[in-house]
């Protein structure tokens, strides 16, 4: 691998930082914290920076932190499996509808999406006549949950059926795309909801009191962990993977009421929808060889992509997305980036777009123009060009996607 194609930083003492950000903005905060990561004794080799990276919660989302004998809860985070889904169909632009205004109703109406009543009784984002497709996928992973919850009865205090199939809030989308030979694309992005959230939630807050028990300080309590070998290590490791299979379930759902959704609309003529599919979590942890010593990588905010495994980066509601084939770079850990990847904070985004700002950036797209989507407006993104040239040694671009259809929650 030519080192031009990444820059290296570190602290004297520590492991370093390898970056695939040439040419992309990084802000300090960002690099201080993955400095922080990086000098953690348990790191093994280095910690892998993305070029969509940016400040999280404890780890930095867009990194690579592979660990050996210890499990980050935070750098995990609490959307575990978080991931996107892609389905290649047999429909052309041609079989579009000039307005595309039926689409997005057939497909808001077959999934819930958002969240309201403070996620109560009466919120649209989960079911409330569960369909007979998500009791089955509930009845293959209720045991898994029930296990869980016999040893951490904290986590069942909330919906966890009732969130399958379900699309969430802030950036989790459902889209139709284009390519560049102008084949329909359907396209999606969510996680384990609401059980997810819990199950992380719990046990950084776990790792965060083992760390008071043992008298163990860390420049950033969210850098808690729990090491291999303890009770709560295999509680999580059990939890964690239980979430990224609902996740993982909880998009082929979504992906499945889609496409009935769009048939059943009368917009489109009859298509096939299985030429080509890919589902992959960008926020997991999984256990990996790497550089002789088998590791728990977390990948937070970034996509596995090993030689010849396809995987997706999308953009923002305005820009292009990709379908991609891993290099199988071993600097990377065989990784990339999960999207373009913020540049601005929610917050930000919202004091310096305008509804005219936002309607120009998703001109010609069918999606919300409201200012509740302000935050996910196509400038508070980075430049999915400049992200995908920094990692042009870790992936291959396969397909290049653009919106025509976009539902948020």
């Amino acid at each position: 691998m030519d080192e031009r194609m990444y820059e290296v930083f570190h602290n004297e003492g520590s492991a370093p930082v390898k970056a695939w950000t040439k040419g992309v903005q990084v802000e300090d905060g960002a690099r201080e914290q993955l400095l922080r990561i990086a000098a953690l004794p348990f790191v093994h080799k280095w910690v892998a920076a993305m070029p969509d990276v940016h400040v999280g919660i404890g780890a930095t989302v867009g990194s690579v932190v592979p660990t050996y004998g210890a499990i980050i809860p935070a750098a995990v985070g609490v959307d575990i499996g978080c991931g996107m889904m892609a389905v290649r169909t047999s429909l052309a632009a041609r079989d579009l509808p000039d307005s595309l205004r039926g689409l997005r109703d057939a497909i808001e109406a077959a999934v819930p999406h958002g969240r309201t009543d403070n996620g109560g009784s009466n919120d649209r984002g989960a079911w409330h006549d569960v369909p007979a497709a998500v009791n089955d996928a509930w009845a293959a992973l209720a045991p898994g949950y029930a296990a869980i919850v016999e040893k951490h009865p904290k986590i069942d205090r909330g919906v966890e059926r009732g969130h399958l199939g379900t699309l969430g809030t802030g950036n989790h989308f459902i889209e139709v795309c284009l390519d560049e030979s102008d084949r329909v694309w359907f396209m999606l992005h969510s996680g384990s909801r609401g059980v997810g959230n819990r199950i992380g939630s719990h046990f950084i807050e776990k790792a965060r009191e083992e760390m008071k028990r043992w008298f163990v300080h860390l420049p950033d309590e969210n850098l808690a962990y729990l090491p291999e070998g303890s009770a709560l290590f295999d509680d999580y490791v059990r939890a964690v993977s239980w979430a990224q299979d609902f996740a993982r379930t909880n998009r082929e759902l979504m992906m499945h009421a889609v496409i009935d959704a769009v048939r059943a609309s009368g917009a489109v003529p009859a298509f096939e929808a299985r030429l080509e599919a890919v589902n992959c979590h960008h926020n997991y942890v999984e256990r990996e060889h790497h550089y002789g010593k088998n590791v728990w990588v977390t990948r937070k905010g970034a996509v596995r992509a090993r030689a010849g495994e396809l995987g997706i980066i999308p953009g923002s509601m305005g820009a292009r997305s990709y379908i991609v084939r891993g290099r199988g770079e071993p600097e990377s850990f065989c990784s990339c980036s999960h999207g373009a990847g913020r540049a601005m904070t929610r917050t930000k985004a919202r004091a310096v777009f305008s509804l005219e700002d936002h309607a120009k950036a998703t001109a010609g797209i069918e999606c919300r123009k409201d200012a509740d989507v302000i935050d996910e407006t196509p400038g508070a993104y980075k430049n999915i060009d400049a992200v995908m040239h920094a990692q042009r040694a870790l992936v291959d671009v396969v397909y290049t996607l653009r919106q025509v259809v976009c539902v948020k929650g």
